[in-house]
């Protein structure tokens, strides 16, 4: 994976060799969170290193649904979840840990 913009920082920007991608387009990727709220909960984040989900260009937030759908397809082999939760925070009060944006699918059984 290439970042675009690299925050030494930043756990997104700098993967420990652990981390899988399971899924990967020109400037997002996808991995399951450490500490999932359920079986197959994943984090698709931009590979540029941007706080707030609104400071995305339009064509990273595209990239990004892109990738939600391409992974939704992924879990759904896999886990067989009965729905999905889909959900942004955006800051501390909305409950963001890690200042990277990423877009939480949780699937829900």
């Amino acid at each position: 994976m290439e970042t675009i913009i690299n925050n030494q920082a930043c756990p997104f920007c700098n993967l420990k060799a652990e981390r899988k991608i399971i899924a990967e387009s020109a400037s997002t990727y996808a991995i399951f969170d450490m500490y999932p709220v359920s079986p197959g909960h994943t984090l698709i984040i931009p590979k540029s290193h941007k706080q707030d989900y609104f400071d995305l260009s339009l064509e990273e937030q595209s990239d990004c649904w892109g990738l939600v759908s391409m992974v939704k397809g992924l879990i759904s082999e896999r886990f067989n979840p009965d729905v999905y939760n889909i959900g942004v925070n955006v800051g501390d009060s909305a409950g963001q840990t890690v200042l990277h944006v990423h877009i939480h699918l949780i699937p829900r059984y």
